[in-house]
């Protein structure tokens, strides 16, 4: 699935794809289709595989058998509890049940060691959100929650997404961005990384958002300067399902998500996933997500 104009057949590839809700029947179909290239492919999985614990186990587990190394980070349906899920644990055991998961499968997770990619440190990340993508005029987390309820456009994690043992999922965010921030910072100085995480670790994703109100649970400003602060050839990230490449202070960044099937199926072009991150892929002025 590499980039025929770019690359010769036989050089494996670095893909990501993310957002693939396999609760949908459609979506299920798509996942099977999934191939790799080159014997030698890595597939990044930025999280939403799906909601429930069997459906995530069933798509990893494909995946892992075709490509050479996948690579998961959580997104936060995967962090539901939700009522019709046989697996009732909450917040960080649910998490923590994902990441045990993943290690039967042989899928690499943001408890890993980074793995290397011909010289660049692949970072999974497990970040969350912090509601400091405020909407205009709101100037604390209250503020602009209260506008989200007063618009009706209010995230299904207030019901579903459990902060415990935290007390909320800032106070979450807040030690997961530590942690991370500590481990990134260890790594050599000058080395390229490929930063992949399920939120955008920039607002100006969330700019064309129908409704900006909703961009409070897509990430956190405290991330705003970790591209160029550890040399990131390229950011992977997804939740938004507004798949495109943008630049940003000239660094690439990657939303590789499917979506709903209302989403994807509706466009005038198929999805274009697994997108390409490593080599490089030309740049495609005709390609109408870029």
């Amino acid at each position: 699935m590499c980039d025929d104009r770019d690359v010769p057949e036989a050089q494996p590839c670095l893909l990501a794809v993310s957002d693939l809700h396999v609760g949908y029947g459609e979506n299920r179909s798509f996942v099977e289709g999934l191939a790799p290239r080159s014997e030698g492919d890595w597939l990044i999985v930025a999280g939403d595989v799906g909601e429930f614990t069997a459906d995530i186990e069933w798509a990893l587990s494909l995946l892992a058998s075709r490509f050479a190394k996948v690579i998961w980070v959580p997104g936060n349906h995967e962090l539901w509890t939700h009522r019709r899920e046989t697996i009732t644990l909450r917040g960080v055991e649910r998490y923590r049940h994902l990441v045990d998961l993943c290690r039967r499968l042989g899928v690499m997770t943001p408890e890993d060691p980074y793995p290397v990619w011909e010289g660049v440190v692949v970072a999974p990340l497990f970040l969350l959100y912090d509601y400091s993508f405020r909407p205009e005029g709101a100037t604390t987390k209250a503020e602009g929650l209260a506008v989200a309820y007063a618009s009706g456009v209010v995230a299904t994690d207030e019901a579903l997404l459990h902060p415990d043992p935290f007390d909320s999922i800032d106070a979450w965010c807040a030690a997961r961005l530590a942690l991370t921030e500590r481990r990134l910072a260890d790594l050599p100085a000058g080395v390229l990384t490929i930063l992949v995480n399920h939120f955008p670790l920039i607002r100006e994703p969330t700019r064309v958002l129908k409704y900006p109100q909703f961009a409070q649970w897509c990430g956190t400003v405290r991330t705003e300067d970790w591209p160029t602060r550890f040399n990131a050839a390229a950011v992977v990230y997804g939740h938004l399902h507004i798949p495109r490449t943008i630049w940003h202070e000239g660094i690439r960044h990657e939303e590789v998500s499917l979506g709903y099937p209302r989403e994807w199926q509706r466009r005038s072009f198929a999805p274009r996933i697994p997108r390409q991150i490593l080599p490089p892929p030309a740049a495609d002025p005709a390609s109408p997500d870029c």
